[in-house]
């Protein structure tokens, strides 16, 4: 039925690239799909629309269209730290210019240069915008080139929709590109101004820091555990430095029997610690009540010690970067108002700054709040109709200021207060509660800064143009 050996000998030929050009005696009759698939992946290469040449040599398609301009061409940039991959397509998305791009200025410029050269029109897209594409988006804005983000969720979606399973830098590029060929509704990508680059910058690094800090506490309790258990659970070493202090030269129940209240007092006050009688005390009374000791103490002691240095000298770190990020959130435009708002603070207004980006991309309140993820979205199904579930895609970070600050807002009388203890009447626990009360906050801060005003409890008072009689 399927022939001999022979005959798969022969058809196996003419599908070689150096058989007879994909004709020959077909197997299962007339094998006109399967040769014109052939034929398309060696024009336009087997991983989905991309050339597969990657020597740095033209293409048939290529040097096609390197002396006539097409009327637009779409742009996908796989962007990483060492090089960027770059793939061209015009309006039917075919692949017209491929190449790989390191992420240096006089490279960048040079495939820009080339890809200007190939149309009337060009349209970037991008699937990162941290800091490994920030060369390349710079050199971009700075030639009038409009770029748009390709979420990388979407990318990874969208790439299932193209046969083959490759996956290498040129068919992401591939991908990237094509997306952004067919919606239209993707966001540009603004260059920040210096202000908000350096809050990104700086907010990022706290954040790190503040990582670090949880990690040396979490260690710490874990060793000093070992060495006594009730010494441990004495104090909240994470909110305590005169605590923190006394690990620095005390961590064993023997050394503090040792060292007494009188002589513990004194040299926790030289130390300039606050109440140092209360926190001696403390530290005894935990001492007493353990007079074993537990193998390894003496080597956790001086962990213990370590460890609370650390803590100290990174505390000191992060009120310096809460200074340096408070000067710069005041010198930006918005900050007043941002900060005029109950809850919201120089850290937090910073945090929203980086986060929002240009409020001028939020037609409206309600954008802001989707994109901050305070906005249910449908889930119906058939006769299913009129059911809400959480959103999964959208600003962590901005749903973080927002339920932050809400929850900071609660805390004194106001009409925060009011509208939290509102929703909490009407049955809603402490975290919808708040939920709520951030969605309406959203409201009032986009208002404030459409209007350039700050926050005050009373509405403003409604302005009315006389008109003629």
């Amino acid at each position: 039925m399927f022939g001999g050996p022979e005959e798969w000998g022969v058809a196996l030929k003419s599908l070689a690239p150096g058989g007879s050009g994909g004709v020959a005696a077909p197997l299962f009759g007339t094998p006109g799909p399967l040769i014109e698939m052939c034929e398309t992946v060696a024009a336009y290469g087997a991983d989905g629309g991309v050339s597969s040449d990657r020597n740095g040599t033209l293409s048939e398609v290529e040097e096609t269209h390197m002396n006539a301009q097409v009327p637009c061409l779409w742009v996908g940039i796989d962007a990483s730290k060492a090089h960027h991959w770059w793939v061209a397509i015009d309006d039917t998305g075919t692949t017209i210019w491929s190449r790989k791009v390191s992420n240096d200025e006089a490279v960048i410029l040079a495939g820009l240069g080339e890809v200007l050269a190939m149309a009337a029109e060009v349209r970037w897209a991008v699937d990162l915008t941290g800091t490994a594409p920030a060369l390349l988006l710079a050199l971009l804005a700075d030639h009038g080139q409009r770029v748009i983000y390709v979420p990388g969720r979407t990318v990874n979606r969208m790439a299932g929709a193209y046969r083959g399973e490759a996956k290498t830098d040129a068919r992401d590029a591939y991908v990237i590109a094509e997306t952004a060929r067919l919606r239209q509704d993707f966001a540009p990508v603004k260059i920040p101004t210096d202000q908000v680059a350096d809050l990104a910058l700086l907010t990022t690094h706290r954040s790190d820091l503040i990582a670090d800090r949880v990690r040396l506490l979490n260690r710490l309790h874990d060793v000093l555990t070992g060495i006594s258990p009730a010494l441990e659970a004495a104090f909240d070493y994470a909110d305590h430095k005169g605590a923190l202090v006394l690990l620095t030269g005390y961590q064993t129940p023997a050394a503090l029997r040792r060292c007494g209240q009188a002589r513990l007092t004194r040299w926790l006050a030289a130390r300039g610690v606050r109440h140092p009688e209360t926190v001696g005390a403390t530290a005894l009374a935990a001492a007493h009540a353990q007079h074993i000791q537990l193998p390894g103490q003496n080597t956790a002691a001086g962990i213990t010690a370590d460890l609370a240095a650390q803590v100290l000298a990174l505390d000191k770190r992060l009120k310096q970067l809460d200074r340096q990020i408070s000067d710069v959130f005041h010198t930006h435009p918005q900050a007043a108002v941002t900060e005029s708002m109950p809850g919201i603070g120089p850290i937090l207004g910073a945090e929203f700054l980086v986060a929002a980006g240009d409020l001028a991309s939020y037609p409206d309140a309600g954008h802001l709040a989707s994109a901050a993820g305070l906005v249910p979205v449908a889930k119906d199904s058939g006769r299913r109709t009129g059911n809400l579930r959480r959103p999964q895609r959208y600003s962590r970070r901005l749903r973080r200021v927002f339920y932050l600050s809400a929850q900071t807002s609660i805390i004194r009388d106001g009409p925060n207060r009011t509208y939290y203890l509102k929703k909490r009447a009407q049955g809603h626990k402490h975290i919808p509660a708040v939920i709520a009360l951030a969605r309406r906050r959203t409201d009032v801060l986009w208002a404030l800064l459409r209007d350039d005003r700050p926050f005050t409890t009373s509405p403003p008072a409604r302005t009315h143009t006389a008109t003629a009689a």
